[in-house]
């Protein structure tokens, strides 16, 4: 091979390599860009009381369920399966000036960031029983204040549930009448009783709340 075409192939093989060098530089940079971007915005919103749930009246999505408020008037829908650890909404006390997240689920985690939302019992403002809990120590501290006539109110993305107590309960830790399906919206409000108890409560305070208004 004679000397000038060796010295042309040497030089286009440095450009190819060059050249594929500049493009592999630029995949790399635009995934990077996608990741950076993509990763910016946070999964629940500005808003972390946000529930991750979209809602909507005119169809049901696959994988919902679909369930009609107390005056029957409209549908809405809920993931089947919400996630643990997910944050449902949001319960105000106005009795007591307070709000506190509603988390899905009620184990150690989830009772640590706020209110808990039993697993498979019903979702705010579907036509059963909808039962929650919370730290007699945190964020039910004051519960044994509230009176009959009292509401609570619940906010999630499907609307706003106004639930008055109409009874109180206390019950042995093992009762299980407090989460038995009902015919029609209640909330449940559970913690441990008595409140001032030292270790392991024995008891359960309840709250019993029906469903009395919704937008």
């Amino acid at each position: 091979m004679d000397r000038p075409r060796l010295w042309r192939d040497k030089r286009f093989l440095a450009g190819s390599t060059s050249l594929g060098l500049v493009i592999l530089g630029i995949v790399i940079s635009a995934w990077a860009l996608a990741n950076i971007v993509g990763g910016a915005a946070p999964a629940t919103g500005l808003n972390p009381y946000v529930p991750r749930i979209e809602a909507t009246e005119s169809s049901t999505p696959t994988g919902s369920a679909v369930a009609t408020n107390a005056a029957g008037s409209r549908q809405f829908t809920y993931p089947l399966d919400p996630a643990t650890g997910e944050i449902l909404g949001t319960l105000t006390i106005p009795a007591l000036d307070q709000s506190f997240p509603v988390i899905e689920g009620t184990g150690t985690e989830e009772l640590k960031r706020g209110v808990g939302h039993l697993v498979q019992t019903a979702m705010p403002g579907e036509p059963d029983n909808c039962v929650i809990s919370g730290h007699r120590d945190t964020v039910f501290s004051r519960l044994g204040s509230l009176e009959l006539g009292d509401v609570f109110v619940i906010e999630t993305a499907t609307g706003t549930y106004t639930y008055k107590i109409t009874r109180i309960r206390i019950v042995h830790k093992d009762d299980r009448t407090v989460v038995v399906p009902t015919d029609h919206a209640v909330l449940s409000v559970s913690t441990c009783y008595p409140f001032q108890f030292v270790g392991s409560a024995p008891d359960r305070y309840v709250l019993i709340a029906d469903l009395v208004e919704d937008e």
